[in-house]
């Protein structure tokens, strides 16, 4: 299953945005929207188009699902979740990003 997730590595910036949002819990689009800007601190926000035009590609690869959760304040909202593939492929990816940022370490003590 690693190989398999590896093909999908890197992941983009949004992308990875997105798994993180989903790695605690469903949420709803506004609510990714939300996660994404208090993970990053504000630094990064993702607009609607670019959310759900991400959203169907994960979808499509299988590493985010609906998750059949309704919400009777808003029945038009729809919740994703991640699937196990998709956290296999989080997790090769912190451990791509771990790697880098350990070999930048060395490089800057040797600097």
């Amino acid at each position: 299953m690693v190989e398999e997730a590896d093909h999908h590595l890197p992941l983009s910036s949004s992308n990875l945005y997105i798994l993180l949002a989903l790695a605690g819990e469903e949420r709803h689009g506004y609510g990714i929207m939300q996660e994404v800007v208090r993970e990053s601190g504000g630094r990064y926000k993702l607009g609607p188009g670019t959310l759900y035009d991400n959203l169907q590609k994960l979808v499509a690869s299988n590493l985010v699902e609906l998750s059949g959760r309704q919400d009777f304040e808003d029945p038009r909202r729809r919740y994703y979740r991640l699937t196990k593939f998709g956290k296999d492929v989080l997790a090769a990816e912190i451990q791509r990003l771990e790697s880098i940022v350990h070999s930048a370490r060395l490089r800057l003590e040797t600097a």
